[in-house]
């Protein structure tokens, strides 16, 4: 049986008008998708990014959920426990 997620209760932030990693553009570097910090709103970019930036802010903060922000994605991410728990609805 898969381990369970015991971070949903720390869901502050599911949504957000940022559409670029902004760790990233101070870098001058480019992303592949980017990751919205479901604790504070940070949004990041994916492991598949140069830069790992959401992973990187998970490793310093230890804010434990993100999800994807691509079009079409509702998928959420545990860091802490390394589970997808669920999906939001739209």
């Amino acid at each position: 049986m898969a381990t369970p997620c015991r971070h949903l209760d720390q869901i502050a932030v599911t949504t957000t008008d940022t559409r670029v990693c902004e760790d990233c553009v101070k870098l001058g570097d480019d992303w592949v998708h980017l990751r919205l910090c479901m604790s504070c709103g940070h949004v990041g970019c994916c492991d598949s990014s140069k830069n790992r930036h959401a992973t990187r802010h998970f490793q310093r903060t230890g804010h434990p959920l993100v999800r994807s922000i691509e079009p079409g994605e509702h998928w959420i991410w545990c860091y802490a426990d390394g589970v997808m728990p669920g999906e939001l609805a739209d």
